[in-house]
């Protein structure tokens, strides 16, 4: 089961987010056929997703980050809802790159560094609050931290990775998220910066010791508590009738010209893959029933 941990610290002047998507960035990586650069990509943009969602306080909000680096894969897309269920894709999934010299995945050559990460969150408002920066790294884990300093004030630290084991299966997926808030204590700041600089490396905290124990070492020397728990996962919310509605938009020419061609067209979902197939019969019900409404 994936799961979202939050904990406050240092008397509430520090709080963190961390989550464990393994089955989340297999289920992504299975559906769009991904690579190990693509999944990896992908599953750590899911992750920070995730982590950004469960932090909505609306519980019908939802939450978008894309990613467009001008790097070979193209754009990364990843939604969550309010609990942290996540959808995504990747344009270019069949991009793969050689390991750079460090023996690690290069997300930053697939994504490219000449771009933006783009937050968009929906609360329910006439518009979405939106906020941007430009990449840092096309790393992921540093241009999330950039955006949260630079658009939103907030000081933080984040950490995100994607192990791929031999057999090519996601062997662990997840990140954390550190933001300290107003008045935090200079030698609060320091220890933070110590352990995360310290700590063994995410994904091999993840696949050994568990989601707690990176709490425990991000956090080492600071007092904190687990303040909630959630499970998460991979969770699209296309339907038919979603589908159709978006048929519709093309507007009533184009889709006069498409029952009258006589052929079922098929729509793919971008999250899921799920293909619904419509008739002319369905497009000419859809058409006549639009009018009436």
């Amino acid at each position: 089961m994936d799961r979202i941990l939050r904990a406050t610290a240092a008397d509430g002047f520090i709080k963190m987010s961390a989550v464990s998507a393994k089955e989340t960035v297999q289920r992504a990586k299975d559906i769009h056929n991904c690579t190990p650069t693509t999944a990896a990509a992908l599953g750590r943009t899911l992750c920070a997703a995730s982590m950004l969602g469960n932090l909505l306080k609306e519980d019908n909000g939802s939450l978008t980050i894309r990613i467009n680096g001008g790097g070979p894969i193209g754009s990364v897309i990843a939604v969550s809802d309010s609990k942290g269920y996540v959808r995504g894709y990747v344009t270019n999934p069949a991009v793969d790159l050689p390991l750079r010299s460090d023996g690690k995945i290069d997300v930053g050559g697939a994504v490219g560094r000449d771009g933006m990460l783009t937050v968009s969150r929906d609360i329910g408002l006439t518009q979405p609050y939106v906020g941007s920066t430009e990449l840092v790294s096309g790393e992921i884990a540093e241009d999330l931290t950039a955006y949260l300093l630079e658009s939103e004030q907030v000081p933080s630290a984040c950490g995100l990775g994607v192990l791929i084991d031999t057999d090519l299966s996601v062997k662990a997926a997840g990140g954390f998220i550190v933001q300290l808030m107003p008045g935090a204590p200079d030698e609060y700041i320091d220890v933070l910066e110590e352990n995360i600089f310290m700590m063994d490396q995410l994904t091999t905290i993840l696949s050994e010791d568990g989601l707690e124990a990176v709490f425990e070492q991000v956090l080492k020397g600071l007092p904190y508590h687990i303040v909630d728990e959630d499970e998460v996962g991979y969770r699209c919310y296309c339907s038919r009738e979603r589908v159709g509605d978006a048929i519709l938009g093309v507007g009533e020419g184009e889709l006069e010209s498409m029952i009258n061609e006589g052929k079922d067209i098929d729509v793919s979902c971008q999250f899921c893959d799920t293909v619904y197939t419509f008739t002319p019969d369905d497009l000419r019900k859809l058409l006549d029933e639009s009018k009436k409404a």
